[in-house]
């Protein structure tokens, strides 16, 4: 059949493929066409054989891995919390003219979805963009809040390093009219606490400032309709090195060779206050009455991280430049140094994990009377987090629990799943977590093992000297040791020995 030749031709070329270390997307790209082959091919008397992947750049989470996830929820929003934020949910999908024009050479990774005759439609790329529109339409001037939620992106997905198409954005922005630096430093502050909490290894945060890169393109010749295209050249020095850079700036983008020299000079600068002190003294720049705001700024914010005690982990850095188009003065991006860790000989190459800065425009933008809210606000990059963590705990071979169960319920003789079931419905009723296996008369062994592979560290069991007593028997999975405890105080007793409230 002509089909299931096609189908051999389609799997010899990707045989071929992977013989010759083809470039991996090339390789994905014919796998899905030869699935597809496959499942038009049928068989099973017709039946139409459904392809079992899930999307390109998405994945599920297994129990393990969603504890983990949580665990790293929860450490994020505590924080955030500590900080006074409120917390605000918004669609999925958006008009696509919220969207469009806020992301610069990003719109093309939109999300549009399929006009159904009604409202054009995307998915959300950010939460920034979703943020700013609820601002301006429900004319809310002051908030500080969080916002945790999936977005989507049709980007080049590269899973192992955490980049995906559909990703969790971590986001807590405080909107309204403060006076300079304050809220930055929070937000700057809110970064350290994070990173450190988690103990993900070494980190910096690089910051710079829009006015300081503006003002910095004009005193080397840029011309103003070249700024934001120059800025995105320069926002890519930390995958590229300054030559390919350059050759982007002048050969691409149209640059003259002595401007790409003269921001070179500038890019490949990075320090603290020391650093701040002498660009104020620099002749070009210091002229210039945007890069001279920029570095007032800085000044004020480098004193601020200061009396928070974390210049250490901070470094102004005039490479960094965030592509994105919305942002108006200071920038920041948190980067992971090398993996502290023994058990991985390579280290994982995550880069960027947080991000942020001041978009003092946005709001505006969708204001029909163009009213500013001043923003600042920070992005926590979860999937990079959760790759780290997850490679970690791989390597550790440490044992994850999927369940918080305290107690699993158990008998030792036949008959007496009413008892079970009348203790287990008593536990539930006084918050305890637990569990009992559905079966009518399960041996105790298999009881135990039950607990000894989900982690359960209580066992209580009933049988009829028990019952007769008015007493359970409470086993510890670890030590085995066993312990008749008066049926009125189980739940304190089971309480005391998980230390759960």
């Amino acid at each position: 059949m002509a089909e299931e030749a096609a189908v051999r031709a389609q799997a010899e070329a990707v045989r071929r493929l992977k013989q010759d270390k083809a470039d991996p997307d090339e390789i994905a790209k014919e796998v899905a066409k030869l699935l597809e082959m496959k499942a038009q091919l049928g068989g099973d008397e017709g039946k139409h054989k459904f392809v079992l992947k899930t999307p390109k750049g998405t994945r599920d989470y297994s129990p393990k891995q969603m504890a983990i996830r949580e665990r790293v929820f929860n450490a994020i929003i505590a924080c955030f919390k500590r900080h006074g934020a409120e917390v605000i949910d918004t669609p999925v999908f958006e008009l696509k003219e919220t969207l469009t024009g806020k992301y610069g050479e990003d719109s093309k990774l939109i999300y549009d979805l399929k006009d159904q005759g009604g409202e054009l439609l995307s998915l959300r790329y950010d939460l920034t963009v979703p943020f700013a529109r609820y601002l301006a339409m429900n004319k809310i001037t002051n908030i500080k809040r969080y916002h945790i939620a999936k977005v989507y992106r049709r980007d080049n997905p590269a899973m192992t390093r955490g980049r995906y198409r559909e990703f969790y954005q971590c986001d807590f922005d405080i909107a309204g009219q403060f006076d300079p630096m304050i809220p930055d430093a929070e937000c700057l502050k809110i970064v350290h606490e994070i990173l450190s909490d988690l103990q993900l290894g070494d980190f910096l945060v690089k910051v710079n400032d829009r006015r300081i890169l503006d003002g910095m393109f004009a005193v080397c010749g840029v011309p103003d309709s070249k700024f934001r295209t120059i800025c995105s050249s320069v926002d890519k020095l930390d995958k590229m090195p300054w030559e390919e850079v350059r050759s982007e700036m002048v050969v691409e983008k149209g640059l003259s060779p002595e401007a790409a020299d003269r921001i070179g000079e500038y890019v490949q600068l990075h320090g603290g206050l020391d650093l701040i002190e002498r660009l104020l003294q620099d002749p070009k720049l210091s002229q210039n009455k945007l890069a001279k705001e920029g570095l007032g700024d800085m000044k004020l914010l480098f004193e601020y991280l200061t009396l928070f005690g974390i210049t250490g982990k901070i470094s102004f850095d005039l490479s960094l430049a965030r592509g994105l188009d919305y942002y108006t003065g200071v920038i920041y991006e948190a980067v992971l140094l090398q993996q502290e860790n023994d058990h991985v000989e390579e280290p994982v190459s995550v880069g960027s994990v947080a991000g942020g800065g001041r978009y003092d425009g946005l709001v505006g933008m969708f204001d029909p009377k163009g009213r500013k809210v001043p923003c600042v606000g920070i992005s926590i990059g979860i999937e990079r987090i959760f790759s780290i963590l997850e490679q970690r705990v791989e390597a550790s071979e440490e044992k994850i629990r999927t369940t918080e169960t305290q107690v699993l319920v158990a008998s030792a003789q036949k008959k007496l799943l009413e008892e079970r079931l009348k203790l287990i419905s008593e536990l539930w009723d006084a918050g305890i977590k637990a569990e009992v296996l559905y079966k009518k008369n399960p041996k105790l062994l298999n009881q135990l093992q039950y607990c000894e592979d989900t982690g359960i560290p209580l066992v209580a069991i009933v049988g009829e000297q028990e019952l007769k007593d008015g007493v359970v028997k409470l086993r510890v999975v670890a030590t085995r040791e066993e312990v008749n405890v008066p049926r009125e105080s189980l739940v304190e007793e089971i309480r005391m020995r998980t230390n759960q409230p």
